[in-house]
């Protein structure tokens, strides 16, 4: 069978680095570097597996992401590790632009593009909210498979394992549909040189709000369903408590944990 795979990634600020928000309290993007969300890297490849399986005959794999200029570095390193093309949504409108029009953007662009299966994250590394792939689900009306640990397509349809804390799940839906995969999914590839090199030659489509035919007031901050009121710095990290053991320790760290009710 031939399939046409989109990756939803996102380019996010690196979660070593001081993060802190605008004034317009929206994540500060131009203080701080970025990359590909670490979580979206096992979307990636599970979409390169799948690719490879013997199932599927000829496979080819769209990364898709909205964001700034320098979101294509997330785009590159998605394609080095053997995607075969990108596709970059950027707009200066999109700027404060929450799950919800973020979802409908995507939506746009994957339905633009063509698709018969969507692979996504289980979340993103800094909004950490979990919910894009079913938003993206609804949006395109087809089947979602959410949170597997384990993925593949045959047959016209996608199968997955859900690892919960009591149960497992077998899961599976017919073609279209939104999967999104978790970090226990597989390790996700470094890409080689040959592919760091190849990368730079595959080819990225630069698409707009005019051109998903999406009016500025739906996304950004004036279409945003859920907003930031307001924030507050974290505390600076204190010195912790030492208890000297003098006999008498262990009845020293009981009362440290009852005091702050950790028993």
């Amino acid at each position: 069978m031939s399939l046409r795979i989109v990756v939803c990634v996102k380019y996010v600020p690196d979660a070593t680095g001081d993060r802190h928000f605008a004034e317009d309290l929206t994540t500060d993007r131009e203080s701080v570097d970025g990359l590909l969300s670490e979580l979206d890297e096992y979307a990636v490849e599970q979409a390169l597996q799948i690719a490879d399986s013997d199932e599927v005959d000829d496979a080819e794999i769209t990364v898709l992401t909205v964001g700034p200029e320098d979101a294509k570095d997330a785009l590159r390193k998605a394609l080095s590790m053997g995607a075969d093309k990108a596709v970059h949504v950027e707009d200066d409108d999109l700027h404060g632009t929450d799950a919800l029009g973020t979802s409908y953007v995507l939506a746009k662009a994957i339905e633009k593009t063509g698709y018969d299966l969507v692979v996504c994250g289980m979340a993103s590394t800094d909004g950490t909210m979990g919910v894009l792939p079913a938003m993206l689900a609804e949006r395109l009306g087809v089947p979602q498979v959410t949170l597997l640990s384990e993925v593949s397509v045959a047959d016209g349809k996608v199968t997955g394992r859900r690892d919960g804390d009591a149960a497992t799940e077998q899961l599976e839906a017919q073609l279209p549909a939104v999967v999104s995969v978790t970090d226990q999914s597989g390790e996700a590839r470094y890409p080689s040189f040959k592919g760091i090199m190849a990368a730079k030659k595959k080819p990225v489509e630069s698409l707009d709000l005019d051109d998903l035919d999406i009016e500025a007031e739906e996304v950004g901050l004036e279409g945003a369903w859920t907003k930031v009121e307001d924030v507050a710095e974290r505390p600076p990290r204190t010195a912790g408590t030492v208890v000297k053991d003098e006999g008498d320790g262990g009845k020293q760290l009981a009362g440290f944990l009852a005091e702050r009710k950790f028993v």
